[in-house]
């Protein structure tokens, strides 16, 4: 493979990861790399970086994927003076690789120690690569193949056993007992993270850096799955969702700023055009009429697509000057209005909060029942719905074989000048199992909206 080659490959794979890089921009990275030294990696990175990541999140994904295409090692990654005339006469090592015996494990756990306790980046470097080539092979699926497990690695080494050796050493340095707890946690963090990526970097040379980066690197936080988010992840999304908020907002105001002007005026134009000799050279357009739709939305807040719906409304609020009103509900099996939860200026925590309490009130059942939730909703709020509304609804469509209340439905949809449907999961799950999806998608519109992205846009068409 060529230098082009590997570049082309990881522009591609930074694509497939979610970041949005052009061909200029891929154009860009290859003009400052002609300007840096490339027996520097770190420099090589950072061109890469300045050319083709646009936001800081975006940076944790750029990273997993320079380091599968620009790895820092090639091979083993362990020294051959390392291997002791001891553990060449071993019978416990596997075929071609380093041995892995009692002594070793106590060795390496030393010297572990060593370098959380120094916070030396390059021992632990160093010592990730010798876990995975001493402790992580496995037997391969092929002639010449192996193949490594960071997981083996991890569970061989224990690193974090040795966290209160390292929390008490950092309180001889003084530092106070909470610090001394988040820097020995951050360190261990640090090795784990890579011991990770030299595991995905040998499985690379092996089956090709794409494949690696398809199969194990996490999409960007806007791209990520809102049901395969970690609580790490929650977070995150959480603090993009305002700074999504105003991008949105920025382009809805340029976009409707281009389309002020209304129709063509024939009359005005006709008649301005005599003083030009009958030349229409400025046309007249009558004023716009714009219109306020109104938005209702109707959550289901049950198991995993909670958070779905959490952030749809987080960000529906967020842009809440777009529409003529919003009004909120979520459900389980019953139906409470949360709109109040989303008053201007309130703290982030205090809606997460207030969603999490309203999830008790929407059950009487605790089992998700979109059938009786949708015929409480039209008949506790009939006033709701009008001719200027849009209604909204989240959720994942898995009723557990209840009834499903499609007439119901139909009626609301009908009443509404628009109406969708926000799905969550992937559409090839969609009519599966208890999953009503198809058959709600024959009365209101199915959208598929798995991440921060997809969300984005479609809240961006339909204001």
């Amino acid at each position: 493979m060529t230098l082009l080659d590997t570049h082309i490959g990881f522009v591609e794979a930074l694509r497939s990861a979610g970041l949005a890089v052009s061909l200029a921009e891929g154009l860009d990275a290859i003009s400052a790399l002609e300007k840096v030294r490339w027996d520097d990696r770190e420099t090589v990175r950072a061109a890469y970086a300045a050319t083709l990541v646009k936001r800081q999140p975006q940076r944790v994904t750029f990273d997993a994927v320079f380091d599968i295409y620009y790895p820092r090692l090639v091979g083993d990654g362990v020294r051959a003076d390392d291997t002791t005339d001891e553990e060449a006469e071993g019978d416990s090592a596997p075929a071609g690789g380093p041995r892995d015996t009692g002594a070793d494990l106590e060795r390496f756990r030393e010297a572990l120690a060593d370098a959380l306790a120094a916070g030396d980046q390059q021992a632990l470097q160093d010592l990730a690569a010798e876990a995975v080539g001493r402790f992580g092979a496995m037997p391969g699926r092929g002639p010449g193949l192996s193949s490594w497990s960071a997981y083996t690695s991890l569970q061989r080494v224990s690193p974090s056993e040795l966290l209160d050796r390292l929390v008490q050493g950092l309180l001889a340095e003084g530092l106070d007992g909470e610090r001394a707890q988040r820097t020995a946690g951050r360190r261990i963090g640090d090795f784990t993270r890579l011991v990770e990526g030299d595991a995905r970097r040998r499985i690379a040379e092996e089956k090709g850096p794409r494949h690696v980066a398809d199969v194990t690197v996490r999409p960007t936080i806007d791209r990520l799955d809102f049901t395969a988010a970690r609580r790490s992840d929650l977070e995150e999304m959480r603090r993009e969702i305002y700074p999504l908020a105003r991008r949105l907002a920025a382009r809805l105001t340029k976009e409707q700023h281009a389309r002020r002007r209304g129709p063509l005026d024939v009359r005005r134009t006709v008649r301005a055009s005599i003083a030009t000799g009958g030349v229409p050279l400025t046309t007249h357009h009558r004023p716009r009429r714009p219109h306020r739709t109104d938005l209702v939305v109707l959550c289901d807040v049950s198991g995993s697509v909670a958070s779905f719906a959490q952030f749809t409304l987080m960000l529906v609020f967020a842009l809440r000057e777009a529409f003529g009103g919003v009004r909120a509900f979520t459900f389980v099996d019953d139906v409470v209005e949360v709109t109040d939860a989303f008053r201007p200026g309130a703290d982030v925590v205090d809606v997460m909060d207030s969603l999490a309490a309203s999830i008790s009130h929407a059950a009487l059942f605790g089992r998700t029942s979109y059938g009786r939730a949708l015929t409480r909703f039209a008949e506790a709020h009939p006033d709701a719905i009008g001719p200027r509304s849009a209604l909204l609804v989240l959720g994942d469509a898995r009723s557990n074989y209840s009834d499903l209340a499609l007439p119901v439905l139909a009626e609301l949809a009908g009443r509404a000048r628009h109406a969708w449907w926000l799905n969550p999961e992937h559409p090839r799950h969609w009519g599966t199992g208890d999953s009503a999806a198809d058959r709600y998608g024959e009365v209101v519109p199915m959208v598929e909206c798995r991440n921060l992205a997809q969300l984005g846009e479609f809240v961006h068409e339909i204001v």
